[in-house]
């Protein structure tokens, strides 16, 4: 499946794709587990401390995915002549650093 409005995909390696997904599955558990505490009206702080777990845990995810990014998909565009891969990186960055 590729991005729907620029037809890009990613070759993902079997390890990669399953590291992705096991880190994202803890995360979704993070999340269901946030949305227990507020079902149980758990105190304020440590619902707070443990949203400031999910926020830490998707930016170790992003960390490692524009890593992978960088090595793969930019390197190859920028080896294939297409420098306008490293606009769309500034801009990604960009969008994560709000």
């Amino acid at each position: 499946m590729g991005c729907e409005h620029c037809g890009k995909t990613t070759a993902r390696s079997e390890d990669e794709r399953r590291r992705l997904i096991n880190r994202l599955c803890r995360i979704e558990g993070q999340i269901r587990g946030i949305r227990g505490m507020i079902e149980r009206d758990a105190y304020c702080n440590d619902i707070l401390i443990q949203s400031s777990a999910v926020s830490a845990a998707m930016n170790a995810f992003n960390r490692d995915l524009i890593a992978n990014h960088i090595r793969g998909c930019v390197a190859r565009d920028l080896r294939d002549g297409d420098d306008s891969v490293v606009d769309e990186l500034v801009s990604t960055l960009e969008r994560l650093m709000k």
